[in-house]
């Protein structure tokens, strides 16, 4: 089972799905391959990783849109592997969000109470209940949903989603469509309505910054595989390999090869590189060290890094709160980023110093 790398809880909450060594093929291929995993009631677990890693084929076995090949899933300790989506307690979004065009909002949002057979003016209170969680006007219940925003029919298919009373919602990249600025807004909604309303979420985005922004964890996937598992700000800074690290955004790479006359060497740099490689690499004569750009430092009167590097500055990049600064040491570019607060002043063109310590660095093997 995939290591859990979240901090301690001091509840721990029990899991409502686990999946106990599941796979799925097809044919020869092999969508999702051995994964087990536990998700926690009530928390909001993101999957990410890039296309073809197996995140929506394990969506579609938690919804029960396909079945595993092998192993098994549960729900609450019940094996649900053959229950049809219908019967079991989930509701799938859709990033198509799959809404009825030619109907209203409110016919939209009550067509699961009806399926239920609630009274009409039940559903019509729930619905215009649910609007009003959702931050749509109450008039909105008898317009045509094609005449809704983006925006606007992204939350009445939330509105629907949460009609169903599911214990478990499952998101298939909702806000991918959507434009930066109603993304933005619509990320802290979601989170709000998981903190109000307690249900489950499990969630999947190519985006990493709405993983970060949203989750209480991140299951990082790839080649159909689990491979870290933990809270988003353990996944940022202690991932567990070199691509974990550079797939949650940018890092240096300086591979480094052992001589026992003068220690770890890297040619692109041409410098000598104090690390830390770990037991694992005890034996290695090759490493690959990962360096976020955060973790790099220009060298000013007084400081002290393990490591220290000259280069000549080549270009800088705004990122708002942040400058990013395009390095040139040797054979290769490192990225320097301070916060715009920073008192320091550097261009294009000036020789500088750069600096990390062996303690900010990720050593993998290669």
């Amino acid at each position: 089972m995939t290591a859990d790398t979240s901090k301690p809880s001091s509840k721990k909450a029990l899991p409502v799905l686990q999946l106990v060594n599941v796979c799925r093929s097809f044919g020869d291929f092999t969508a999702v391959s051995g994964i087990s995993l536990d998700i926690r009631e009530g928390e909001f677990l993101t999957i990410v990783g890039p296309s073809g890693s197996g995140k929506t084929t394990m969506l579609r076995m938690l919804a029960g849109m396909d079945a595993p090949s092998s192993g098994n899933i549960t729900l609450r300790g019940e094996l649900i592997n053959q229950v049809p989506a219908r019967r079991r307690p989930t509701c799938l979004v859709f990033q198509s969000l799959a809404l009825f065009p030619h109907k209203s909002v409110g016919e939209n949002i009550e067509f699961p109470l009806k399926v239920k057979k609630m009274p009409p003016a039940q559903r019509r209170e729930r619905a215009l209940e649910l609007l009003r969680m959702l931050r749509l006007p109450e008039d909105y219940y008898g317009k045509n949903v094609m005449k809704c925003s983006g925006g606007e029919r992204q939350r009445v298919a939330l509105a629907r989603a949460f009609a169903y009373d599911p214990d478990v919602l499952l998101f298939d990249e909702p806000l991918s469509a959507l434009d930066y600025k109603l993304k933005k807004v619509l990320e802290k909604e979601l989170k709000d309505l998981h903190r109000t309303t307690g249900k489950t979420f499990i969630y999947i985005t190519h985006s990493l910054e709405e993983a970060m922004v949203m989750s209480d964890r991140i299951a990082v996937m790839r080649g159909g595989r689990v491979v870290q598992i933990g809270d988003p700000e353990t996944i940022y800074a202690n991932p567990a390999d070199d691509f974990v690290a550079e797939f949650f955004g940018e890092v240096n790479k300086f591979r480094v090869s052992f001589s026992h006359a003068g220690g770890w060497y890297d040619e692109a740099t041409a410098q000598r590189l104090e690390i830390h490689p770990g037991t694992e690499l005890a034996s290695a004569t090759e490493a690959l060290v990962v360096v976020r750009p955060e973790y790099m430092h220009f060298v000013e009167a007084g400081g002290h890094y393990d490591n220290v590097l000259e280069g000549e500055v080549f270009n800088e990049y705004s990122l708002g709160s942040r400058i990013q600064y395009q390095v040139r040491c040797a054979d290769t570019s490192v990225l320097v980023e301070v916060p715009r607060t920073w008192s320091g002043s550097v261009r294009a063109g000036d020789r500088v110093s750069i600096g990390f310590n062996a303690s900010d660095a990720l050593v993998a093997g290669v």
